[in-house]
Protein backbone atom coordinates (compact mmCIF):
# COMPACT_ATOMS: atom_id res chain seq x y z
CA UNK A 1 0.00 0.00 0.00
CA UNK A 2 3.09 2.18 1.12
CA UNK A 3 4.08 1.76 -2.58
CA UNK A 4 1.14 2.95 -4.21
CA UNK A 5 0.79 6.11 -2.09
CA UNK A 6 4.79 6.91 -3.15
CA UNK A 7 3.85 6.10 -6.87
CA UNK A 8 0.61 7.96 -6.62
CA UNK A 9 2.72 11.40 -5.05
CA UNK A 10 5.66 10.89 -7.30
CA UNK A 11 3.22 11.03 -10.69
CA UNK A 12 1.09 14.32 -8.76
CA UNK A 13 4.12 16.31 -8.11
CA UNK A 14 6.04 15.52 -11.63
CA UNK A 15 2.68 16.96 -12.66
CA UNK A 16 2.88 19.90 -10.97
CA UNK A 17 6.65 20.47 -11.38
CA UNK A 18 5.82 19.65 -15.63
CA UNK A 19 3.52 22.42 -15.42
CA UNK A 20 5.57 24.79 -13.87
CA UNK A 21 8.55 23.71 -16.31
CA UNK A 22 6.22 24.75 -18.99
CA UNK A 23 5.00 27.98 -17.25
CA UNK A 24 8.74 29.08 -16.91
CA UNK A 25 10.15 27.83 -20.25
CA UNK A 26 10.69 30.64 -23.10
CA UNK A 27 9.49 29.60 -26.48
CA UNK A 28 12.64 28.39 -28.01
CA UNK A 29 13.88 25.26 -30.19
CA UNK A 30 14.82 23.96 -26.72
CA UNK A 31 11.46 23.79 -25.54
CA UNK A 32 10.34 21.16 -27.66
CA UNK A 33 13.16 18.81 -26.78
CA UNK A 34 12.56 19.36 -22.91
CA UNK A 35 8.88 18.89 -23.31
CA UNK A 36 9.93 15.38 -24.90
CA UNK A 37 12.18 14.69 -22.21
CA UNK A 38 9.53 15.40 -19.46
CA UNK A 39 6.68 13.04 -21.86
CA UNK A 40 9.22 10.22 -21.03
CA UNK A 41 9.85 10.42 -17.95
CA UNK A 42 6.21 11.14 -16.88
CA UNK A 43 5.60 7.74 -18.59
CA UNK A 44 8.47 6.00 -17.07
CA UNK A 45 6.94 7.05 -13.61
CA UNK A 46 3.34 5.57 -15.08
CA UNK A 47 5.06 2.16 -15.71
CA UNK A 48 7.45 2.14 -12.35
CA UNK A 49 5.25 -0.62 -10.88
CA UNK A 50 5.52 -2.44 -14.03
CA UNK A 51 9.26 -2.14 -14.19
CA UNK A 52 9.34 -3.58 -10.05
CA UNK A 53 7.44 -6.18 -10.92
CA UNK A 54 9.89 -7.52 -13.31
CA UNK A 55 12.88 -5.81 -11.71
CA UNK A 56 13.89 -3.38 -14.72
CA UNK A 57 16.32 -0.58 -13.92
CA UNK A 58 14.72 2.57 -14.92
CA UNK A 59 17.36 4.64 -15.51
CA UNK A 60 18.89 2.02 -17.81
CA UNK A 61 15.83 2.42 -19.63
CA UNK A 62 15.79 5.76 -19.36
CA UNK A 63 19.08 6.34 -21.08
CA UNK A 64 19.19 4.02 -23.49
CA UNK A 65 15.95 5.35 -24.53
CA UNK A 66 16.31 8.80 -25.39
CA UNK A 67 18.84 9.59 -27.85
CA UNK A 68 21.38 12.50 -27.53
CA UNK A 69 20.40 15.70 -28.34
CA UNK A 70 22.82 16.73 -31.13
CA UNK A 71 21.86 20.52 -31.30
CA UNK A 72 25.08 21.74 -33.42
CA UNK A 73 23.72 21.65 -36.48
CA UNK A 74 21.05 24.48 -35.46
CA UNK A 75 23.63 26.26 -33.47
CA UNK A 76 25.66 26.77 -36.59
CA UNK A 77 22.48 27.83 -38.39
CA UNK A 78 21.74 30.34 -35.88
CA UNK A 79 25.21 31.76 -36.31
CA UNK A 80 25.08 31.98 -39.96
CA UNK A 81 21.95 33.40 -40.05
CA UNK A 82 23.24 36.69 -37.29
CA UNK A 83 26.33 36.73 -39.62
CA UNK A 84 24.13 37.32 -42.93
CA UNK A 85 21.77 39.91 -40.46
CA UNK A 86 25.03 41.78 -39.40
CA UNK A 87 26.30 41.88 -43.17
CA UNK A 88 23.04 43.22 -44.55
CA UNK A 89 22.85 46.09 -41.12
CA UNK A 90 26.84 46.77 -42.21
CA UNK A 91 26.20 47.11 -45.70
CA UNK A 92 22.94 49.37 -45.46
CA UNK A 93 24.92 51.58 -42.63
CA UNK A 94 27.35 51.86 -45.23
CA UNK A 95 25.40 52.65 -48.55
CA UNK A 96 23.74 55.66 -45.98
CA UNK A 97 27.16 57.37 -45.25
CA UNK A 98 28.12 57.05 -48.99
CA UNK A 99 24.82 58.86 -49.77
CA UNK A 100 25.52 61.20 -47.42
CA UNK A 101 29.33 62.00 -48.03
CA UNK A 102 27.59 62.68 -51.56
CA UNK A 103 25.36 64.83 -50.88
CA UNK A 104 27.62 66.60 -48.86
CA UNK A 105 30.23 66.73 -51.43
CA UNK A 106 27.55 67.75 -54.38
CA UNK A 107 26.40 70.84 -51.63
CA UNK A 108 29.57 72.08 -51.16
CA UNK A 109 30.46 72.94 -55.26
CA UNK A 110 27.07 72.71 -57.18
CA UNK A 111 26.65 77.08 -56.94
CA UNK A 112 30.39 76.68 -58.09
CA UNK A 113 29.97 74.80 -60.84
CA UNK A 114 26.92 76.04 -61.94
CA UNK A 115 27.96 80.11 -62.11
CA UNK A 116 31.51 79.01 -63.47
CA UNK A 117 31.30 75.86 -65.84
CA UNK A 118 27.04 76.13 -66.27
CA UNK A 119 27.18 72.27 -65.02
CA UNK A 120 25.49 70.30 -62.30
CA UNK A 121 26.26 67.18 -60.53
CA UNK A 122 23.61 64.40 -61.29
CA UNK A 123 25.41 61.57 -58.84
CA UNK A 124 27.92 60.71 -57.24
CA UNK A 125 29.62 57.41 -56.85
CA UNK A 126 33.17 55.75 -55.06
CA UNK A 127 35.25 53.30 -55.30
CA UNK A 128 37.48 51.54 -52.23
CA UNK A 129 40.85 49.68 -52.09
CA UNK A 130 39.46 46.02 -50.93
CA UNK A 131 35.87 47.23 -50.52
CA UNK A 132 36.40 48.74 -47.04
CA UNK A 133 34.76 52.32 -46.59
CA UNK A 134 37.62 54.34 -45.47
CA UNK A 135 38.76 57.56 -46.96
CA UNK A 136 42.19 56.59 -46.47
CA UNK A 137 41.62 53.50 -48.75
CA UNK A 138 39.47 55.78 -51.74
CA UNK A 139 40.57 54.42 -54.96
CA UNK A 140 38.33 56.87 -57.63
CA UNK A 141 35.56 59.19 -57.27
CA UNK A 142 33.20 59.29 -60.33
CA UNK A 143 31.36 62.47 -60.77
CA UNK A 144 28.76 62.51 -63.16
CA UNK A 145 28.02 65.80 -65.06
CA UNK A 146 25.62 67.29 -67.02
CA UNK A 147 25.19 70.63 -68.70
CA UNK A 148 22.88 72.82 -67.15
CA UNK A 149 20.54 73.72 -69.57
CA UNK A 150 19.22 70.53 -69.36
CA UNK A 151 18.07 70.72 -66.33
CA UNK A 152 14.80 72.31 -67.07
CA UNK A 153 12.47 72.19 -70.01
CA UNK A 154 11.31 75.33 -72.32
CA UNK A 155 8.86 76.73 -70.30
CA UNK A 156 11.01 76.69 -67.03
CA UNK A 157 9.31 73.77 -65.55
CA UNK A 158 12.10 71.36 -63.72
CA UNK A 159 12.26 67.96 -65.20
CA UNK A 160 12.19 64.63 -63.33
CA UNK A 161 15.94 63.53 -62.97
CA UNK A 162 16.65 59.83 -64.05
CA UNK A 163 19.53 58.52 -63.37
CA UNK A 164 21.26 55.76 -65.92
CA UNK A 165 24.71 55.63 -65.27
CA UNK A 166 25.36 53.91 -68.71
CA UNK A 167 24.41 57.17 -70.08
CA UNK A 168 27.90 58.97 -68.49
CA UNK A 169 30.81 58.02 -70.08
CA UNK A 170 34.55 59.49 -69.87
CA UNK A 171 35.64 61.63 -72.74
CA UNK A 172 38.08 59.43 -74.46
CA UNK A 173 40.31 62.86 -74.86
CA UNK A 174 40.71 64.99 -72.28
CA UNK A 175 39.24 68.15 -72.64
CA UNK A 176 40.38 71.66 -70.92
CA UNK A 177 36.48 71.93 -69.67
CA UNK A 178 36.89 68.44 -67.87
CA UNK A 179 40.55 69.43 -66.41
CA UNK A 180 39.29 72.81 -65.56
CA UNK A 181 35.88 71.45 -63.82
CA UNK A 182 38.60 68.22 -61.63
CA UNK A 183 41.40 71.13 -60.30
CA UNK A 184 37.72 72.78 -59.03
CA UNK A 185 36.99 69.76 -57.42
CA UNK A 186 40.18 68.72 -56.21
CA UNK A 187 40.49 72.40 -54.31
CA UNK A 188 37.01 72.24 -53.02
CA UNK A 189 37.18 68.67 -52.03
CA UNK A 190 40.62 68.43 -50.62
CA UNK A 191 41.22 65.33 -52.84
CA UNK A 192 43.87 64.06 -55.23
CA UNK A 193 42.97 65.44 -58.64
CA UNK A 194 43.97 61.60 -59.85
CA UNK A 195 40.89 60.51 -57.00
CA UNK A 196 38.44 62.36 -59.23
CA UNK A 197 36.99 60.76 -62.80
CA UNK A 198 34.84 62.87 -64.30
CA UNK A 199 32.13 61.67 -66.29
CA UNK A 200 29.60 63.34 -69.11
CA UNK A 201 26.49 62.32 -69.79
CA UNK A 202 26.67 60.98 -73.03
CA UNK A 203 30.64 61.32 -73.10
CA UNK A 204 31.06 64.52 -74.19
Amino acid sequence: MDFITDWITQIILFILLAMVVELILPNSTMKKYINMVVGLLLILIFLQPLFQLFQVDVEDVFTSGIPTLDTSGEEEMMKNSIELKKREIQASQDAYVLEEMAVQMINKVEEGLVEEYGVEIVDINYQFKDDQLDMEKLKNTNVMLRKNDEKKSSDGVVNEVVIDTNRYKKPEQPTPESEEINSYLSDQWQLDQELITILWEGGI
